[in-house]
C-alpha cells in the first residue's frame, strides 16, 4: 500500500487544516489508518487512527475535541481535519495503514506497516 499524505501548510494558531492521506491501490478500503506527527528531536506521537469502515475512532488527549478523523472510502482517502491550531500542533504529520490492528495497537506506531512520506505542519503564534 502507497501512501500519500497532503494538506499541511503555514497557518496561524486558531486556523484549520485538512490533511487527507490517499492510497490508490484498491484494497485501501480494507485498512485501519492512523495519523501520527514528529517534530525534530522528538518522538512519533499518535494523533488520531480510524477503522477500516470508519466504524470507531481514536484520538490523543491533546487533539480530542479539536481534531477530526474521518474516510471516505469510495475516494480511497482519509482526512484529518484540524481546528483550533495551536504552535504545539507543528510536526511532520505521518498517515500510515495496517490491517491487523485491535483496539489496543492503534496508537503505537510500530504497529502500523504503511507510511506515507508526510506532511508539514507550522503553526505561528
Amino acid at each position: 500500500v502507497q501512501l500519500q499524505a497532503s494538506g499541511g501548510g503555514l497557518v496561524q494558531a486558531g486556523d484549520s487544516l485538512r490533511l487527507s492521506c490517499t492510497a490508490p491501490g484498491r484494497t485501501f478500503s480494507r485498512y485501519h489508518v492512523g495519523w501520527f506527527r514528529q517534530s525534530p528531536g522528538k518522538e512519533r506521537d499518535f494523533v488520531a487512527a480510524i477503522r477500516w469502515n470508519g466504524g470507531n475512532t481514536f484520538y490523543a488527549d491533546s487533539v480530542k475535541g479539536r481534531f477530526t478523523i474521518s474516510r471516505d472510502n469510495a475516494k480511497k482517502t482519509v482526512y484529518l481535519q484540524m481546528n483550533g491550531l495551536k504552535t504545539e500542533d507543528t510536526a511532520i504529520y505521518y498517515c500510515a495503514a495496517d490491517q491487523g490492528l485491535i483496539s489496543s495497537t492503534f496508537r503505537d506506531w510500530q504497529q502500523y506497516d504503511y507510511w506515507g512520506q508526510g506532511t508539514q505542519v507550522t503553526v505561528s503564534s
